[in-house]
């Protein structure tokens, strides 16, 4: 900044800006107003930690160049003064930056492009930030040391050598530009969560991240790696959050969904369950966990001779486990949702787990619950018959069978008198009504369609889904199911006459599935 740029006096009480027109230099070069005070001025510190005078019409300029193709509503000078009365003197650049970014948000309520200008003001100030040498930042963050001076890489050798060989091709491929399509609430999220750190500063632009998340999946093939770059940054497509997570670091965990059978009905079995849930949410899976083989409350446990306290105190620490084991180190909460069946005897506690009231000993509100539902179960509301709720270490088998079979042996444990207690169907029903209107769960899904139409019921009977319900895969003690995802932009295949591009679509569906692959 020139010698001629004038000083702005600070804000007023009301955030005004108060020109003045009085105002002397005094003999020792301070500049007073008439009564011979001096008169405040801002200055901001530049990255180099220089003092610099602030000018309006610097900061007006900035964002009227970042202002391009924005509604006519979207007013720089409106901004401009908006970023002015939030200021103080001593700010930072990058600060004031982020100062003009929020300022723009709060303004999205107004038209939704503030939003796009909040982005790109933080998107231009993370670029001042970062190199733009695709190699530069690989060796940054290949070559990273804790603070005990361990190494603590975070690519893998294998993403950094071959960066390093195609280190040409990938500055000449990359293009920073589209990291100014984002809005600001999506890159707020990146920068969050996705964007790689070294102590506490982000290395990694979004374009750096799509890059290193294509080499991570074709790390033996620069074409097809640069084929999945491009679509993903065009916002074609994008994988998972745990691909984009771990993808070409040292812990490539890239998949989604676990679907999980409790091991066994044991202690050991429980907590060696746990475990494996535990280590899955470490690197971002979300879970779906069947339950329905745990014994209920006052069943009688062999080895203690002793009875159990059920369902409830093992949710209670499944559901600590989700809250202290989060993904990616803080990244996102850890996410399970358990599963059980309508016939289990600890069914009407299990749906007051996540309501708002009542003892807080009986509550785990940080699991998502879903109830695995038999036909029977829906035949039974229907007549508004008896429902039996038995407890599985006194009534076996009933989680392995599903159909006629399952009838058959539900059945011939109502006739043999082996239930622990007695329902209305409707009643259990209405339960779990109450409880989705209290609290959004239980997920209710149909065990007998989901095994009839499964190309897996080879396998074993399914006794659960995920964490979302969308995915349906034999699961059992000793097999984890497993799911990668990835979302399509359906309307990037829409042209300007408003037809479906087909072909294209079919095009990228199909790269899409070998990525997943």
């Amino acid at each position: 900044m020139g010698d001629n740029v004038k000083r702005l006096p600070l804000p007023s009480e009301n955030g005004e800006i108060k020109k003045s027109t009085s105002g002397r230099l005094s003999d020792d070069g301070i500049k007073r107003t008439p009564s011979g005070k001096p008169i405040q001025t801002m200055y901001v510190l530049n990255r180099k930690g220089e003092e610099e005078d602030i000018s309006f019409d610097q900061i007006l300029k900035r964002i009227q160049r970042l202002s391009y193709g924005l509604h006519e509503l979207v007013d720089p000078a409106r901004v401009t003064q908006g970023v002015i009365n939030g200021m103080y003197s001593g700010i930072k650049t990058c600060e004031l930056d982020e100062l003009a970014a929020q300022t723009c948000a709060y303004m999205a309520t107004t038209h939704p492009d503030f939003s796009i200008l909040a982005a790109r003001i933080t998107t231009d100030n993370l670029h001042k930030n970062t190199s733009d040498d695709v190699a530069e930042v690989a060796e940054a963050l290949y070559t990273y040391k804790d603070v005990r001076g361990r190494p603590a890489s975070l690519i893998s050798k294998e993403v950094y050598d071959f960066i390093l060989l195609h280190k040409d091709r990938l500055n000449k491929e990359i293009d920073y530009t589209r990291d100014f399509n984002y809005d600001y609430f999506g890159f707020k999220t990146l920068e969050r969560s996705y964007l790689l750190r070294i102590n506490n500063k982000i290395i990694e632009r979004p374009q750096h991240l799509l890059m290193r998340v294509s080499i991570g999946i074709h790390i033996d093939d620069i074409d097809k790696a640069l084929e999945t770059y491009h679509l993903m940054s065009q916002k074609y497509f994008t994988h998972a959050t745990p691909t984009l997570f771990n993808s070409g670091t040292p812990r490539p965990q890239m998949s989604s969904c676990f679907l999980l059978s409790m091991k066994a009905d044991s202690i050991e079995g429980i907590f060696e369950t746990l475990k494996q849930c535990a280590l899955i949410s470490k690197t971002a899976g979300g879970i779906g966990v069947a339950v329905q083989d745990i014994r209920g409350q006052n069943s009688y446990i062999r080895g203690t001779n002793g009875i159990s306290n059920g369902l409830v105190p093992m949710l209670r620490v499944f559901n600590d486990t989700a809250r202290y084991v989060d993904q990616g180190g803080g990244k996102r909460k850890g996410s399970f949702a358990v599963y059980i069946e309508p016939w289990h005897s600890d069914i009407f506690e299990f749906l007051d787990l996540r309501k708002n009231h009542g003892k807080e000993e009986l509550r785990a509100r940080d699991l998502f619950y879903a109830v695995w539902v038999p036909d029977l179960f829906m035949k039974r509301v229907k007549e508004n018959k008896n429902w039996t709720l038995m407890c599985p270490n006194e009534c076996p088998g009933l989680s392995e069978t599903w159909g006629e079979e399952f009838e058959k042996l539900y059945t011939k444990y109502e006739e043999e008198n082996m239930g622990k207690k007695t329902v209305l169907a409707q009643d259990l029903w209405f339960a779990i009504l109450q409880s989705q209107i209290e609290t959004g769960v239980p997920y209710m899904l149909y065990k007998d369609s989901c095994n009839a139409k499964s190309n897996q019921k080879n396998l074993g009977t399914i006794k659960c889904s995920n964490l979302c319900c969308e995915i349906i895969e034999y699961t059992s003690p000793d097999e984890v199911a497993v799911c990668n995802l990835a979302s399509i932009a359906l309307c990037k295949f829409v042209d300007l006459e408003k037809k479906i591009q087909f072909q294209k679509l079919y095009e990228i569906t199909k790269i899409i599935t070998r990525n997943l692959d």
